[in-house]
């Protein structure tokens, strides 16, 4: 065994600083330069997390279909689904609908996507451009070959009645079971587009 360093004290203490710091370090010492650079690494860095959790998500999901059926798979969807839900209804609490947008988009841009947002005077209309979860993974062939992720056979109504549906995108049905953003002055629904990973997918916020 080597007993050469690879590194140095300097060069571990840097690998092991949080992006954020150094990219407010950077800032304050007026070199935007490197803040630049440090933005996108903080970038790379989440959107690789993100994806590592999505389809590690989406892995298990796989295996529970595939081991246990539709049914069970639907059940803990269900349940899954309703519980990250329960767990985010308070950040709404006694917010105004305005509030609630913004804190509906604040999670949203987790997916680290562009999204179009508009707003009638019956509702918001959400678009990513692209999908930052679901729709990714399908233009990235994730569900083809036979180490691909599972696509539900369906028909069932969890898959919006459509055969080979992407297990990921089986959620969507089950969010629309609860509300997008609570409270009495709104209902909303996500819509699956026809051709997934080819068109974004819609979220709909109706003001009552």
């Amino acid at each position: 065994m080597t007993k050469e360093r690879i590194f140095t004290d300097q060069e571990l203490e840097a690998m092991g600083a949080r992006t954020l710091d150094v990219l407010q370090a950077a800032i304050e010492s007026g070199d935007l330069d490197m803040a630049g650079r440090l933005a996108f690494r903080m970038y790379a860095e989440f959107s690789a997390m993100h994806d590592l959790y999505r389809d590690w998500l989406t892995d298990v999901l796989s295996l529970i279909g595939r081991r246990f059926g539709d049914r069970a798979l639907s059940e803990i969807l269900e349940d899954s689904v309703r519980n990250f839900t329960n767990r985010f209804n308070d950040r709404y609490e006694g917010k105004s609908l305005r509030r609630r947008i913004q804190i509906l988009m604040a999670g949203l841009r987790g997916h680290l996507q562009p999204m179009k947002i508009e707003e009638d005077d019956e509702k918001f209309v959400i678009t990513p451009t692209p999908c930052g979860s679901g729709g990714r993974q399908v233009q990235d062939g994730l569900y083809e070959g036979p180490e691909g992720f599972l696509k539900v056979k369906g028909p069932h109504a969890w898959t919006f009645d459509r055969p080979d549906f992407p297990v990921y995108c089986a959620h969507c049905y089950f969010q629309n079971q609860f509300p997008l953003v609570p409270g009495e002055d709104v209902s909303g629904e996500l819509v699956p587009s026809e051709d997934l990973g080819q068109e974004p997918c819609k979220s709909f916020i109706y003001k009552k």
